[in-house]
């Protein structure tokens, strides 16, 4: 499952996007949240890792 941010960032002139996945963790059970910021082009591909 992966949610990705209405809000984007701008820094120098540069487009940013914040983008945040839930992982499952195969340990417990319980689910966490990786956040990470970066161009918009490269958000699908991250997502899908």
């Amino acid at each position: 499952m992966a949610k990705k941010t209405v809000a984007s960032l701008q820094s120098s002139s540069k487009r940013l996007t914040k983008a945040i996945k839930m992982v499952k963790s195969p340990k417990s059970g319980a689910y966490t949240f990786h956040e990470s910021v970066m161009a918009p082009e490269a958000v699908n591909e991250w997502l899908s890792k």
